[in-house]
């Protein structure tokens, strides 16, 4: 795999609390992944090791062979960083202040106008940009914040929790951003919302009591931990007691329940095994029988249902 970031047997601890435990990943160039946690869980103690702010009690990081303690300033510069708290001067007006976090990373003059012009138009500052900073709305600091982190154009992006306190609109508005900055480059974001790992991310890592609990795509984790599934069918052209007949006979099959007609169309309800896909064997049923398929839904585990469940204590 080609890693831009890799964590190897990372831990952390505060005196005797161990927030980050021994905890092990790897990140690919080009992925947005999501650490999701419940508040404590060590998602911002993690980022804080990859991004320089904190050394590791133990365990390796490295971005794209750098180690973090061993070259903090190199990584730094391939790094852009949005903490919880946006890192905001609000005596400066936004061109000045991105002017300025452009000079800290050490943007030459011309540089720093052809940054500023570019950022400035992927983030929707157009209409801001000669104003103060305390003018701002929240959703528009929010924006600031993002345009400093990739104002350097860098490798990696990480994110801690980039929509608290923000209005649905807005919070729509940042994930479409985040999606914008995800097609050029590597991005981790912390969160412990879960819409917005299904909105943005490629990749989660369910990460609990500074543990990774779990790792891979929604898609990955639905089936990991899909028990039992259902198929939700409606059939107009027969009768309930030759569908559930039919239907019951298919392989894969674990049972089937009528539930209430609907403009003289048969609901059905199909059980079937974690593994199983039955919805090419009821079309081709279907279309054998000549019966007319309304409707067809596979009923499956949510990826809030797998993170209580991970992270309540009885699946962890």
């Amino acid at each position: 795999m080609d890693a831009m970031i890799q964590v190897e047997a990372l831990s952390k601890r505060y005196g005797d609390v161990r927030a980050v435990d021994d905890v092990s990943f790897a990140i690919r160039k080009g992925e947005v992944v999501g650490l999701l946690g419940p508040n404590g869980a060590g998602k911002t103690t993690t980022m804080k090791v990859l991004t320089c702010y904190m050394p590791p009690t133990s365990g390796r990081v490295t971005l794209d062979g750098l180690d973090v303690v061993d070259n903090p300033l190199a990584v730094r510069r391939r790094i852009g960083y949005l903490p919880e708290s946006v890192p905001l001067y609000d005596e400066m007006g936004v061109y000045e202040y991105l002017d300025f976090i452009g000079r800290v990373r050490g943007l030459s003059a011309s540089r720093r106008t052809t940054a500023i012009r570019d950022i400035v138009g992927r983030c929707g500052l157009k209409g801001v940009i000669w104003k103060g900073i305390s003018q701002l709305s929240k959703g528009y600091r929010q924006r600031v914040g993002l345009a400093q982190a990739v104002l350097h154009d860098p490798d990696v992006v990480i994110l801690d929790e980039p929509t608290t306190g923000l209005d649905p609109n807005q919070i729509i508005e940042i994930r479409h951003l985040i999606r914008d900055i995800g097609k050029e480059k590597t991005v981790i974001l912390s969160t412990h919302i879960l819409q917005e790992v299904e909105a943005v991310c490629d990749r989660v890592l369910i990460i609990n009591q500074g543990r990774i609990i779990a790792d891979g795509t929604p898609d990955q984790l639905h089936r990991e931990f899909l028990g039992a599934q259902e198929l939700q069918v409606l059939i107009r052209g027969t009768d309930a007691d030759a569908a559930r007949g039919a239907l019951a006979a298919l392989a894969g099959v674990d049972g089937v329940e009528t539930g209430a007609d609907q403009d003289g169309a048969v609901a059905l309800n199909l059980a079937c095994g974690k593994e199983a896909d039955l919805r090419e064997a009821v079309f081709r049923l279907c279309v054998e029988r000549g019966w007319v398929l309304l409707e067809m839904r596979r009923k499956v585990v949510s990826l809030e249902a797998i993170f209580r469940q991970l992270t309540s204590g009885d699946g962890a």
